[in-house]
């Protein structure tokens, strides 16, 4: 099967119905199957290699991504905030794509790449005549989209999403057409994430109506919200983090139409994910993990558990916010040591992921073992309940002395201070132990920082000596991609040049 039949039921049930808003235009069902047949012409025209969108948010994306699943062509949209030189080697990679978006951009970075290059506004008034006027027959293929990773430490890899996975995830986790017309779903994460992409064939699939924010901004999410009386919404944590300190500062709009925030993409504080509960005391809440190798979400914290543990009195409940949850009943997920060996639950290790939807592949190799299983890079562990903590990625884990440190256990030590707005704990050199703790704080607007030495007693007195910092520095911000996922590799540029102090005893 093809995730073209996704569009391709909603509009065989509801043609008329609306199905995606975006700066003000109304798409029903119908106008988006017969444009995505309209795309899918000119991509096979074209004889692209790929389907690429660089741009924002827009029905440009909704087409592209159906128009080259019924071309047989692969999609990849990009990033679109990407340095030049970043960006250049990406293109090359695709080449020759059929690219929609920043055609300006395209051109002056892969002018000989043989690309067809269109503008957001002609790609879909292309797509709409064409589409008016005939229809393409849907080409086999078995890759659907292919999303570059971020490449933090070396350069991206590309990741495949066969039809396969993504309709297993789909399949596996949404029902049909069970959004009622008046349900309409909220989406901001940008079009080159997992998110977004997950985001469209679910919405799509449920035909819950799409309301597209071309940009994030708190502001202009509010209004959006108001106005289309948006039911659902998908958010990472730093723009639920805006979008609250614009309430707390007065912003108020007409949200009750608002049922369901889902929320993902980067580490949840507790803090945080507990003043969204008080702010919205009706709205269901989901914690979704999961990965661009995974097709989207693998596991789940659903609603009442939120709730259960916001108002529990054991801590072991309570603890729980600040967990993702439990697997789908449709993926298996294991903890395992350096060796491969299966962990017992409470004990931290690397985190294993099998099941239909995990493709576990890229462009480059297979990552998947001879059993099935991705080995995630991300770090945690299972409660005896099955519960899953993230601890980081894998490669962030601190090694002091042979004693494998989670950074996320000293975040949130440092997150109980009153005067602590956000926090970080790195890996840092040290000659006496290979890598020690260094951390960065952001106080809170108007407070203090905490002095270097209340913040060690913090530490010892919560966990114990072998996490007291040796560096600790202030920021007036620390550094988040558009995801929300925090910039360690920065974190740990900027504590390089400050000062070690006396090492803390083992």
């Amino acid at each position: 099967m093809n995730i073209s039949l996704i569009l391709q039921m909603a509009a065989d049930a509801e043609p008329e119905r609306i199905g995606l808003v975006c700066d003000g235009r109304r798409w029903s069902y119908r106008s988006l199957w017969k444009a995505a047949h309209g795309a899918a012409l000119n991509i096979l025209k074209s004889g692209a290699s790929h389907v690429a969108l660089l741009d924002e948010n827009s029905e440009a994306a909704a087409i592209s991504l159906f128009g080259a699943a019924i071309a047989g062509v692969p999609y990849v949209p990009l990033n679109y905030r990407l340095a030049d030189a970043d960006l250049a080697a990406l293109l090359q990679r695709i080449a020759p794509a059929y690219i929609t978006g920043d055609v300006e951009r395209i051109e002056r970075l892969s002018p000989l790449g043989g690309h067809t290059a269109l503008s957001r506004t002609d790609f879909v008034a292309q797509a709409e005549r064409l589409g008016d006027v005939g229809s393409a027959d849907e080409v086999e293929q078995d890759i659907a989209i292919q999303l570059f990773t971020s490449g933090t430490t070396a350069a991206p890899k590309a990741a495949i999403l066969r039809h396969s996975n993504l309709l297993s995830y789909i399949l596996g986790t949404v029902e049909f057409s069970s959004a009622s017309e008046d349900e309409a779903a909220l989406v901001s994460v940008p079009p080159y994430h997992i998110a977004g992409i997950a985001a469209l064939l679910s919405s799509i699939y449920s035909m819950r109506r799409i309301l597209l924010l071309p940009a994030f901004d708190p502001d202009d999410w509010l209004a959006l919200a108001a106005t289309e009386r948006a039911s659902n919404a998908f958010v990472v944590p730093t723009m639920l983090s805006r979008i609250i300190t614009r309430m707390d500062e007065g912003a108020r709009l007409e949200l009750s139409a608002l049922q369901a925030i889902a929320y993902g993409g980067g580490r949840m504080p507790t803090e945080l994910i507990e003043r969204a509960l008080e702010l919205f005391p009706r709205v269901d809440f989901t914690n979704a993990y999961g990965l661009t190798e995974t097709s989207s979400t693998i596991a789940l914290l659903g609603p009442e558990e939120h709730r259960a543990a916001q108002g529990a009195t054991d801590p072991a409940i309570r603890a729980r916010l600040g967990s993702v949850g439990k697997p789908l009943p449709t993926v298996e997920i294991e903890i395992r040591d350096e060796d491969g060996r299966r962990l017992p639950p409470g004990e931290r290790g690397e985190i294993y992921v099998r099941g239909e939807q995990v493709s576990g592949e890229y462009r480059e190799r297979k990552a998947l073992d001879a059993d099935g299983w991705f080995p995630t890079r991300d770090a945690g562990y299972m409660d005896a309940d099955g519960y899953l903590y993230l601890s980081g990625r894998a490669d962030d884990i601190i090694v002091r002395g042979g004693e494998n440190i989670s950074p996320a256990e000293i975040e949130d030590a440092l997150m109980t201070h009153p005067a602590i707005a956000d926090a970080a704990a790195v890996a840092v050199p040290s000659v006496e132990w290979g890598e020690t703790v260094g951390i960065a704080i952001v106080p809170r607007p108007g407070q203090k920082a905490p002095s270097d030495e209340e913040l060690r007693t913090l530490i010892k007195n919560r966990l114990r000596s072998s996490r007291v910092p040796e560096r600790i520095a202030v920021m007036d911000a620390l550094p988040y991609n558009e995801m929300g996922k925090l910039l360690r590799r920065e974190v740990r540029a900027l504590l390089r040049n400050y000062t070690t102090v006396a090492a803390p005893g083992p």
